[in-house]
């Protein structure tokens, strides 16, 4: 995608396969800088401070922290620990555990000299996978939305980031919008701020007007009044993870947009890859890890000072204790449609379709 008018991914690699390098997401939108991360700790560290955030990204970055612990120590029990540390990192999103369990039944089977150059390899390729299942999912989206929305402008809801910035390239609930907008389709979103971290306000808005898509950013609590307004044709947001069923985890918050879209006869969607979908359908989806980040996320708000300069402020009262639950489960029954690489399916449909 664009920055500045340059093509950027969000994750990369170099000719010598010693280091990656990402966008830090932590200093947009008012600074773009970018570093390169050169083992396991700092990759784990990078996933945990949300430098790369969004279950995709977070699952292409967790297969290279894999690949750089093998060329330090290509040992059974380095592998292990790697996988372990990965995996506790961010433990809801189901595609770092899909990564890091990819490359273990790789590895496992590889002699102890041949891990590094497999685990690389396999890196790469996970990571050009990412791409092409986002294009194929705004293929999808877009090809849904033409069929099924004459309105002029269309006017979309969106919570969180599930843009480019949460994937490789091109994103989940963006990339039919990307798509959209390349085709002339005229539309404009409305994007939720998402609180504690402001996603929405710093990351979504910022790559919307890259592309030079029309937005408002509106407070979390808007949304309901707006649709209440007849101002929102669809919602579409990504997710964390998708039962079998068709309940969906996603960013706190998510839940909220679904019940107030039910309760006003909009279409809510979700677009996500395959990997995203849980398809143990024996487990209660209600049980699954729900990650609890440090309270300053919402005890605090970063943003320009007065020179300019990126800074943390606090909002509350010395002393106040937060709850930051960092997701929520909203149930199938609010959802309308979920978008993969493959097609468009009622949550119904998923059993069937991925079992």
């Amino acid at each position: 995608m664009k920055v500045n008018g340059e093509d950027f991914q969000t994750i990369w690699t170099d000719s010598t396969e010693s280091k990656i390098y990402i966008i830090d997401q932590t200093k947009l939108p008012h600074k773009f800088s970018t570093k390169s991360l050169h083992s396991l700790d700092e990759i784990i560290n990078a996933i945990k401070i949300m430098e790369v955030r969004g279950a995709p990204l977070i699952g292409v970055t967790a297969a290279f922290g894999i690949a750089l612990a093998m060329k330090n120590n290509p040992s059974d029990d380095s592998l292990k620990n790697a996988s372990s540390r990965l995996v506790q990192s961010r433990p809801t999103a189901l595609n770092l555990q899909w990564a890091v369990n990819r490359m273990n039944e790789k590895l496992q089977s590889i002699s102890a000299e041949k891990r590094f150059e497999t685990a690389w390899s396999l890196s790469k390729t996970i990571l050009v996978e990412d791409i092409r299942t986002n294009q194929s999912i705004g293929k999808q989206g877009l090809h849904f939305i033409e069929n099924n929305f004459n309105k002029k402008p269309l006017e979309v809801l969106t919570h969180c980031n599930a843009g480019w910035l949460a994937t490789v390239d091109y994103g989940t609930a963006l990339s039919p919008l990307y798509y959209a907008h390349n085709k002339g389709i005229d539309f404009h979103v409305w994007v939720d701020e998402t609180r504690p971290r402001n996603q929405g306000a710093h990351l979504t808005a910022w790559e919307l007007g890259q592309h030079k898509i029309a937005h408002t950013l509106i407070s979390d609590n808007a949304g309901g009044h707006l649709m209440q307004k007849g101002e929102v044709d669809f919602v579409i947001v990504g997710a964390d993870r998708i039962s079998m069923h068709g309940d969906v985890c996603n960013k706190i918050g998510t839940y909220l947009k679904a019940i107030a879209a039910f309760e006003n006869n909009i279409p809510f969607y979700v677009a996500a890859p395959k990997s995203t979908i849980d398809t143990d359908a024996t487990k209660n989806f209600f049980d699954i890890p729900i990650e609890s980040r440090h309270e300053e996320e919402v005890l605090m708000m970063q943003g320009l000072n007065s020179n300019n300069e990126l800074t943390n402020i606090q909002i509350a009262p010395k002393g106040t204790r937060a709850f930051n639950p960092a997701f929520d489960i909203t149930p199938h029954k609010y959802i309308t449609k979920i978008i993969t690489e493959d097609g468009v399916y009622s949550p119904q449909e998923l059993k069937s379709v991925y079992s």
